[in-house]
């Protein structure tokens, strides 16, 4: 099984390939864009390419937030407090990790 920094190193590696990917979709989009019609209201595609901007978008605020939260666990492991509930003090628990290798809380403090 993987330690926890093996993991993480890897949902970071995974998580920067995102990121390379949705930049270069977020270009295309930006590309379509400047090519359409400048009138989204009246254009029938000018719907679709704002869509397709805004989803973008949210995926790579999504993605960088991601990439975040990796970094900070993984400063948290060198500094020896990975695993540590950053709310209550108290240990997040192994399963959790398992499951979200880049958590700050417990389960509990998690549903509060």
């Amino acid at each position: 099984m993987a330690t926890a920094k093996e993991r993480l190193i890897a949902d970071r590696a995974s998580t920067l390939e995102l990121l390379a990917s949705l930049s270069g979709d977020w270009d295309g989009v930006v590309e379509a864009s400047a090519q359409a019609n400048a009138d989204d209201e009246h254009d029938p595609e000018g719907a679709t390419i704002a869509f397709e901007r805004a989803q973008v978008e949210t995926s790579l605020v999504r993605a960088r937030a991601r990439l975040a939260d990796i970094e900070a666990a993984l400063l948290r492991l060198s500094e020896g407090t990975y695993g540590t509930c950053e709310q209550c003090g108290g240990q997040v628990g192994a399963e959790r990790l398992a499951a979200r290798p880049s958590t700050r809380t417990c389960f509990a403090c998690a549903n509060t």
